[in-house]
């Protein structure tokens, strides 16, 4: 016997369709190409979303067909999320920092068929575009018609093509099993690899990151998704603003500008922002350099990669906010865990047991759930202690690549790559990637710790460690520091840093200063990159 209730399709349609009867009013403010300030309602955003589906179904877009979109945070990129998810089609969002040999294959991989860009993505594109077999159709976003002159019948622009369309379009009945959403990795092996999302796990993962435990996010919030719509739905943020009929802020190409995003915060009243530390450091130093205090922004969501202690501590002691530790992956949708002192038991220990603690990555949210084994594939104890190869399961969890048949999980569990310790308490730390962590004498060694303790010091901003082959020791750790200003400290200087910090034998052999860490194009260092270019090191 079954149970009685009604068997109601969850897709986005369904956040679309209550967010335009219950949230039409709530403003969305975006920095466009061609607008320093652009305000409207989801009710605007629906309608023209509508547009979009029509424009769609004229170029004869079928249920499943790839979309692409090259794109900053802003509402038209917003219009094009519901307006082809919703009409049956596949958002299939691109990276722009990628190289353009890797935009060349996720494009060809997706057989995508049109593509929605802004102007600043123009050269990208035409620099490919005679590779990219499947496209028939290249819309930029703008009302500006001289930007696409003389580039042939299938360029477009934006508000032209769907200015002639209808706000009113006869929203299909979709499957939730049906896929809305693909993001590709960002490849630093290898080709990327695409990650084709559900209406059903999208739908989820909206529900369970806007509960009080995870980003906590009402209709009275105002929210400014730093992370861009580019990379993994912008943790989900876009339908958030939808389910809850919060203020969303959008900052278009300007995401990593310090000085527009404390303007915005100011001006919008911005009370929930979530990125990666890389552009909360970039916001610290201007803050700081301008005695800036932002009184209303309450929450600081922290994804990506952890951030450093000495950043915690300046946004936490000196800024007043809550800074949420969020650990997930593109192949998660991309919420796993999420970090706040919850249990009471914890609210009596003492500052530093607590900030610790607020370090960690955090603990599953409902709907996924944690598993570390060790290189036999047996299970790890959660004991705070024993480190082990971390794996995760749950209804957003990607089950197996796009176009990628060959590659699936093994017994239900996605492995991550990631080593991590979990506690009593059920919180999780990621301590290195399982392609990152240092083999020393038969015993593992932490790079993130290291990089962690070393950023803690006033004159270092970023640092990275990377195993260097040692004919001893198999491996022993190199650091490196990102040059900031002239001074250079030196080995002892480093040592007497980190004395007290990391395990004695974890103490890195040498140091060496570079003008730039090479990141990813999420904003994570590239550890490959380092390892080539200090391939030959010797200690």
């Amino acid at each position: 016997m079954l149970g009685s209730m009604m068997n109601y399709q969850l897709t986005l349609t369904s956040i679309m369709k209550h967010g335009k009867q219950i949230n039409p009013h709530k403003e969305v403010v975006s920095i466009t190409s061609d607008h320093d300030e652009h305000r409207c309602t989801l009710s605007d955003i629906f309608e023209r979303s509508a547009q979009v589906a029509n424009l769609l179904k004229a170029h004869d877009i079928k249920k499943g067909d790839r979309v692409a979109t090259l794109a900053w945070n802003d509402f038209r990129h917003m219009e094009l999320y519901y307006g082809i998810g919703c009409s049956g089609a596949v958002c299939h969002t691109i990276n722009p920092r990628l190289h353009p040999d890797q935009v060349n294959f996720i494009v060809n991989d997706a057989s995508d068929q049109v593509i929605f860009l802004d102007v600043m993505f123009i050269d990208l594109v035409k620099a490919v575009e005679a590779e990219l077999t499947s496209v028939k159709k290249f819309i930029v976003l703008t009302s500006d018609a001289s930007v696409v002159e003389g580039f042939g019948e299938k360029w477009s622009t934006y508000e032209a093509d769907i200015g002639s369309h209808s706000t009113e379009f006869n929203w299909p009945e979709l499957d939730e099993n049906d896929p809305c959403q693909l993001c590709y990795t960002s490849g630093t092996t290898g080709n990327p690899k695409g990650v084709q999302y559900s209406h059903r796990a999208l739908v989820l993962h909206t529900m369970a990151a806007i509960a009080p435990d995870a980003f906590s996010i009402g209709k009275n919030d105002c929210v400014l998704p730093v992370v861009p719509m580019f990379h993994v739905n912008a943790w989900g943020i876009p339908y958030m603003a939808a389910m809850t009929g919060c203020k969303l802020v959008l900052a278009g190409s300007k995401v990593a500008d310090p000085k527009v995003l404390s303007r915005l915060i100011q001006d919008e009243g911005v009370t929930l922002a979530a990125g990666v530390p890389t552009v909360w450091n970039l916001l610290a130093q201007h803050l700081q350099e301008n005695k800036i205090s932002l009184t209303c922004l309450k929450k600081l969501v922290v994804g990506g990669t952890a951030m450093p202690p000495h950043l915690f501590r300046y946004f936490q002691d000196e800024q007043d906010m809550a800074i949420i530790h969020a650990w997930g992956m593109t192949e998660m949708s991309p919420l796993g865990t999420i970090n706040h002192i919850q249990a009471k038991e914890m609210l009596e220990w003492d500052d530093e047991a607590q900030f610790e603690q607020k370090l960690k990555q955090g603990v599953p949210v409902y709907g996924i759930e944690l598993k570390l084994i060790n290189d036999d594939g047996q299970d790890v104890a959660w004991d705070g202690k024993a480190s082990g190869n971390l794996l995760v399961r749950g209804p957003w969890v990607v089950d197996q690549y796009f176009n990628r048949p060959d590659v699936k999980n093994e017994n239900g569990w996605f492995d991550t790559g990631d080593i991590s310790i979990i506690d009593e308490h059920g919180y999780m730390k990621i301590t290195d990637r399982s392609k990152d962590v240092i083999k020393s004498g038969g015993e593992w060694i932490s790079s993130v710790d290291i990089e962690n303790a070393m950023m803690s010091h006033p004159e270092v901003s970023l640092a990275a460690v990377i195993g260097v082959v040692h004919p001893k020791w198999d491996e022993r750790p190199l650091l490196i520091i990102e040059r900031h200003g002239d001074k250079e400290l030196s080995y002892a200087e480093v040592t007497s840093h980190l004395t007290g910090k990391i395990a004695k034998w974890w103490m890195p052999d040498a140091i060496e200063y570079v003008d730039q860490i090479p990141m990813t194009a999420t904003g994570k260092m590239h550890k490959l990159k380092l390892r080539e270019t200090f391939t030959d090191y010797s200690f």
